[in-house]
């Protein structure tokens, strides 16, 4: 093994191995979609198997086993794969697929190290059989979201949760690509039911099907982001064939993929993809986790959800980086952005168990406002829309009157600079409060004020 980690993953993963070392048997890392946690994974794994232990890394679907296999041949880890459909070897470092595993429960021999991709996934019935079943193995969660609908923590779990750098960070640093997202309407879903903690898909459906939506998705694709490639997340597959045929009436090649579709036919659906002789790819609970198409150039959402982790992670897939591209285009359609924030928008994770929300809105981490002119949508600490330069309408305050002397708005405004800077407690925070207000150079900034903060503080 000859590759080396990037700074931030060598952090992460020292982190994690003195985690370990301090007595901890189930760790949880958390990084953004994007970060490579998949090569974090094959370097962790590959370390602990040339000192004679047995390794799994867990993956819940099957395209998510041969995109593992890849990227593990790609680093030059040797591995064998526990799957339906594949022959299995004796090599130290085994790629497994949830549901093989579970059959094979009461034959499989009992690892040393089990590593578990998507690991907030553990609380299901599955998961939590395998993981129950080999007690004195290490276990080591990967994901980009350590939260769920039920507001079930993962503490009996994991003892410990260490963390890798914001999206804010990544970007900052060019690892994730920058974006713009544009929020264009804004469903009504007060009307839908909810089953599991998420809307009830017939409901979407009837909020979402319908041409006046689709037709605006089409228009908005082709003026803001005609000719990359996009992936669109529909809420059934014939809302996705809908959209589909809205977009070939509008000249734009265009597929459908979910779950169902033959292997060979999504393989050749994904290399016109990569290619650029499919322009639009609308899927359906395909590649909302682990889905690795870097090629993705914006992000189309026509599927409202009360998800936090699932908003994130189909977002986070057109924020990977790409030769020639240069941002990533989000059009939210669903509204998704008002309920759950940014996607570089810092937000505070937990083992433990957190209350339901009490309605359909969840409180975002920053406050989310949109531009009346273009449509884009950007934190409410900016004064002017970053996309069109529109000066923000700011609704008139009641001036604050003491003994007769009135405080002037502009010291109200700077008085909430400074309380958001105060809020802003570590380096990761401060470059993205920066980003948000579109400093020059955030980074900079940012460590000019850690400094001074230091040099004061100690």
């Amino acid at each position: 093994m000859t590759f080396e980690l990037r700074d931030y993953q060598k952090t992460l993963v020292d982190a994690a191995r003195r985690s370990i070392a301090g007595g901890n048997r189930a760790v949880l890392m958390v990084a953004p979609t994007g970060a490579g946690k998949t090569v974090m994974a094959a370097w962790m794994l590959a370390q602990a198997s040339t000192r004679g232990r047995s390794c799994w890394f867990v993956v819940h679907r099957r395209e998510l086993i041969t995109q593992s296999s890849r990227t593990f041949d790609s680093v030059g880890v040797q591995h064998g794969i526990i799957s339906a459909g594949f022959s299995q070897t004796r090599a130290p470092v085994q790629i497994c697929g949830i549901q093989t595993l579970t059959r094979r429960i009461e034959s499989v021999p009992e690892p040393d190290l089990i590593m578990w991709d998507e690991a907030h996934h553990i609380a299901s019935e599955s998961w939590s059989k395998i993981y129950s079943r080999f007690p004195g193995a290490l276990h080591i969660g990967l994901t980009a979201t350590p939260t769920r609908l039920d507001g079930r923590g993962l503490r009996e779990w994991f003892s410990e949760m260490v963390q890798g750098p914001t999206t804010a960070s990544l970007i900052s640093e060019g690892m994730l690509s920058p974006y713009r997202l544009f929020a264009p309407s804004q469903p009504d879903m007060s009307s839908a039911a909810t089953r599991a903690g998420d809307y009830v898909t017939s409901d979407v459906v009837d909020a979402m099907d319908r041409p006046s939506i689709t037709g605006d998705a089409v228009s908005h694709y082709q003026r803001l982001c005609a000719g990359k490639r996009a992936i669109v997340f529909a809420a059934s597959v014939k809302h996705s064939n809908h959209i589909v045929e809205a977009f070939r009436q509008a000249g734009v090649t265009a597929e459908h993929l979910d779950g169902t579709t033959e292997k060979s036919e999504r393989d050749r659906t994904l290399a016109r993809f990569k290619s650029g002789e499919v322009k639009v790819v609308s899927n359906v609970e395909l590649f909302g986790e682990g889905f690795d198409a870097p090629a993705i150039e914006a992000a189309i959402l026509l599927r409202p959800t009360q998800s936090t982790s699932l908003y994130l992670q189909q977002v986070g897939r057109a924020l990977r980086t790409y030769p020639g591209k240069s941002e990533a285009i989000i059009l939210d359609h669903a509204g998704n952005c008002f309920r759950h924030g940014l996607p570089a928008d810092i937000r505070t994770w937990s083992l433990d168990s957190q209350p339901k929300p009490k309605s359909e809105r969840e409180t975002p981490a920053v406050t989310v406002r949109q531009c009346k002119q273009c449509f884009a949508a950007f934190s409410s600490r900016l004064r002017e829309c970053p996309v069109c330069q529109k000066p923000v309408e700011i609704q008139s305050r009641k001036i604050d009157e003491k003994k007769g002397d009135l405080e002037e708005i502009a010291n109200l405004e700077q008085r909430e600079k400074k309380r958001e800077q105060a809020g802003a407690k570590t380096l990761d925070q401060l470059i993205n409060l920066a980003i948000a207000r579109r400093y020059k150079n955030p980074r900079a900034w940012a460590y000019h004020v850690h400094a001074a903060r230091s040099r004061k503080f100690g």
